[in-house]
């Protein structure tokens, strides 16, 4: 017999068990793991399910401990389940007898009775969970004494940022839209909104972009026809706004599906930029450029409020790798700097090695950060550099977590 949203909660137990096992991103596992799930509501919310089950898995976890004799392995099929039926019942708001008859079909003989017999004493307990999620003790230790402070940031998934083509428009679309304004060019509205049905998207007013991922770009100020090249620019976010910025852009990426969506922003947006499908470590340009932007291929901790996953499946040789690589790029775009040039690095990483670590070795003058080119709240660091974290305007919706610096060649 069918079992109405049954195929939703397999589906969340599929992500999971890819993000845990196979060290997967639950945009890489979506497709097999939703193939058999109809419906865009019913698709948006096993991704729920699985992102809340992440999110608060060390809290979730100690809560079936407490109601078990014998602790579950970690990896055992009740533990996973009893997560996905708690995540429901205490953050999804789906009533207990739902969460049993979606969740306990997954399971069946002993493991069904152990899993009905935990999750009824823990109801019965009328179980919760803390303010802000208690982080995997493996990033706790790497991120030191800034944990505690970012968990705060991921205790619900982050708003929706906008950024404008037409900053000085600032005040007149967060009025139309509902929305409110942290800085020039920027509104931002509560989750769920349906980006396609809001006024201003068909006419290229805007696009979506964290506050902090704005940043960056906001950093080489006006081009003024200078030549700036956007280095691993896709999705495009950071093309856009510097060519709405006057720059002409050359945005260069290895991945075309990633650059088709760039392409139809730019479409969208009605604005311009040369797009090169290319291996950056293999390029040349043709002549230097006046600017460059470096947002770099990173571990993306710093998206663990919108992407929870990275909690679980990062560790010590993805920082390495990345780093690697990192270096690698900073080298060939310091490289291709005019005499005078202006170079930023960025990365949406939390982890020393990809932002501080870099930005010692790079051998240019360094254009120290200012206050007055961040929103309110944000201070830069007291080498010049910025850090932003998810715990940062907690109390506006709060910010992804980004490392950015700032140099100019002599």
């Amino acid at each position: 017999m069918d079992i109405p949203g049954l195929p939703a909660r397999q589906a969340a137990l599929n992500l999971i068990d890819a993000v845990l096992r196979r060290g997967e991103t639950i945009e890489q596992a979506a497709g097999a793991a939703l193939a058999r799930v109809r419906g865009d509501a019913d698709r948006a919310l096993a991704r729920a399910i699985a992102g809340e089950a992440l999110r608060w898995k060390a809290d979730l976890d100690l809560l079936i401990d407490s109601a078990t004799r014998q602790r579950l392995p970690d990896d055992a099929k009740p533990r996973a389940v009893l997560e996905l039926m708690l995540a429901q019942v205490l953050r999804l708001e789906t009533p207990a007898h739902a969460a049993i008859a979606t969740g306990l079909p997954l399971l069946a003989g002993g493991p069904r009775r152990l899993a009905h017999g935990v999750f009824s004493t823990l109801m019965k307990r009328h179980a919760s969970l803390p303010e802000a999620p208690a982080l995997p003790d493996a990033v706790v230790a790497r991120w030191a004494g800034r944990a505690d402070a970012i968990a705060v940031g991921l205790a619900v998934p982050p708003p929706l940022d906008l950024a404008l083509r037409d900053p000085e428009h600032t005040a007149e679309w967060a009025e139309k839209l509902g929305g409110i304004s942290l800085m020039p060019g920027h509104v931002r509205l509560g989750r769920g909104a349906a980006v396609e049905s809001l006024d201003g998207f068909h006419e290229g007013a805007w696009w979506v972009q964290d506050l902090a991922a704005s940043l960056p770009a906001r950093f080489l100020g006006r081009g003024e026809g200078r030549r700036v090249l956007d280095l691993c620019a896709a999705p495009g976010g950071k093309t856009l706004q510097l060519a709405a910025a006057g720059w002409d852009v050359t945005a260069l990426d290895i991945s075309k599906r990633r650059l088709d969506r760039l392409k139809e922003n730019l479409g969208r947006t009605r604005l311009a930029a040369q797009v090169v499908q290319t291996d950056a470590l293999s390029w040349q340009p043709d002549t230097s450029f006046d600017a460059i932007l470096l947002d770099a291929p990173c571990t993306a901790t710093g998206t663990c409020r919108r992407h929870p996953d990275v909690l679980h499946r990062i560790g010590p040789r993805q920082i390495e790798e990345m780093g690697e690589l990192q270096a690698r790029l900073l080298e060939r775009a310091t490289g291709w700097l005019k005499p005078g040039g202006v170079l930023v690095y960025a990365v949406c990483s939390l982890e020393h090695e990809e932002g501080e670590g870099q930005a010692m070795k790079v051998a240019l003058s360094l254009l120290p950060i200012q206050a007055d080119e961040l929103p309110p709240g944000l201070t830069p660091m007291q080498e010049g550099w910025l850090r932003t974290d998810p715990g940062m305007l907690a109390d506006a919706g709060g910010v992804d977590g980004f490392f950015i610096a700032r140099w100019r060649k002599e």
